[in-house]
């Protein structure tokens, strides 16, 4: 499922900002590091490695799940550089939607040579 949005929109335009000047291969904490940049720059709230409980039978439990970009309490940043996105990646965007109860979600891929082609837009189902 697709997801449009203002928000979205400028997240999308800042992470093009940061494709445009750093280019592709570079390392992903790189790119996180200046998307986080970007959009404070931009005046758009945005955290840095959250982590996600995971809640079991009630009891909140210790996670090793953390979010690369958490914007405005409404859309997780996924941050890539890779050679392609594969299947996993969506799952794991997927997993944080869920244990966060967050309902969009951006994957980004900095390692293509135009960043349109490294993006997901992804809805928690």
């Amino acid at each position: 499922m697709l997801i449009d949005g203002n928000l979205t929109g400028k997240i999308i335009g800042a992470a093009i900002e940061v494709h445009k000047q750093l280019g592709p291969g570079l390392l992903e904490s790189t790119y996180e590091e200046c998307l986080f940049f970007e959009l404070k720059e931009r005046g758009i709230k945005v955290e840095r490695q959250v982590d996600i409980p995971v809640v079991y039978k009630g009891n909140r439990l210790e996670s090793v799940y953390r979010i690369d970009l958490f914007v405005n309490g409404e859309v997780i940043v996924e941050l890539k550089s890779c050679k392609k996105l594969e299947a996993i990646h969506e799952a794991q965007l997927q997993t944080y939607l869920k244990l966060a109860n967050v309902r969009k979600g951006l994957l980004i891929n900095f390692n293509v040579p135009v960043l349109k082609h490294g993006l997901k837009r992804i809805l928690n189902n």
